[in-house]
């Protein structure tokens, strides 16, 4: 019995894989197809996602350890996206494994810099060329072909991550190249961020669904209170006091509407999703605080988790 104990761990395989690509290409929806859950905020807006997120799968025999990063931002004009992009980086020199996403749409330059970080990657490589539901079967194969001819890729596969097209032929791929290793994480647990986390993502999530032009890009969520009690009626109750900060006054007035009619309407759309993701009834209180030019403030930043 103790043999056969030791076999199985020998066989055990585990790995960091990090999802990288340009924004809006899929790789949150793509992380959320793979892992089962829905650990990223998905909105039609690029720059969704501003934080490296862990996603965790478990099997009996291995434990893939998914990292997706915000999109490869060419030109930033705030610190908060130069911390962004340092995101990025850390998820080429981290990773076992590393999933470059680009979308049947996306156009790149033969002299673009991440084709030159991609070719001197030593970790196996995979393209995985997402959105292929749009384009035709002539236009996936030319994509295909350019890629391969630039970057000596291990792997090149056309996925549609919302349809869930080739993602588990992508799963069934990545496991073959996990290298062997026990388990970093509890094969239960999910992801290693905390549930206020996520929390403010779903209410920042909100936002970039409802409001317009600079407001999603200027806003950011910190939880200030997150209280688990009970209902007069016994039933599990959360409540969440969360602020929101803008970059300027005007901003503010916009958040909140007219006599606090838009605040109203996205807060109220912000519980629901919560009630939902947490399986219990939430009070939610939002506020919003003017914090000037805060994507310049380093300490602003650090105390928001871009560092």
């Amino acid at each position: 019995m103790a043999s056969e104990k030791v076999w199985l761990m020998e066989q055990h395989k585990s790995g960091f894989v990090n999802i990288i690509g340009r924004p809006n290409v899929g790789k949150s929806t793509l992380m959320n197809a793979l892992v089962g859950e829905r650990m990223s905020i998905i909105t039609a807006k690029p720059q969704t996602t501003r934080h490296r997120i862990t996603g965790i799968l478990s099997g009996e025999d291995f434990q893939m350890v998914f990292s997706d990063t915000p999109g490869i931002i060419e030109s930033p004009a705030y610190k908060m996206q130069e911390a962004m992009n340092r995101f990025v980086n850390s998820a080429f020199e981290d990773a076992d494994i590393l999933l470059f996403v680009t979308g049947v749409e996306e156009q790149y330059d033969e002299n673009d810099p991440v084709i030159a970080q991609l070719k001197k990657l030593s970790m196996p490589r995979f393209l995985v060329l997402n959105k292929t539901d749009l384009a035709t079967p002539e236009r996936i194969l030319e994509l295909l072909k350019w890629w391969s001819e630039r970057v000596p890729f291990d792997e090149c596969i056309p996925a549609s991550a919302l349809k869930k097209r080739n993602t588990e032929e992508l799963m069934q791929t990545l496991r073959k190249y996990l290298p062997e290793g026990p388990a970093y994480y509890p094969k239960d647990q999910l992801t290693d961020r905390p549930e206020r986390f996520f929390v403010a993502e779903i209410i920042r999530e909100k936002i970039l669904e409802l409001y317009q032009q600079e407001i999603p890009y200027s806003v950011e969520v910190a939880i200030e209170a997150f209280v688990e009690t009970k209902t007069k009626e016994g039933k599990p109750l959360v409540r969440i006091q969360a602020q929101i900060y803008v970059a300027r006054q005007s901003q503010k007035i916009i958040l909140l509407g007219r006599q606090g009619s838009a605040i109203k309407r996205m807060g109220t759309s912000a519980r629901k999703s919560l009630e939902a993701w947490l399986e219990k009834k939430v009070f939610l209180e939002l506020h919003v605080k003017v914090r000037e030019n805060w994507r310049d403030d380093e300490l602003q930043l650090k105390r928001f988790g871009y560092e």
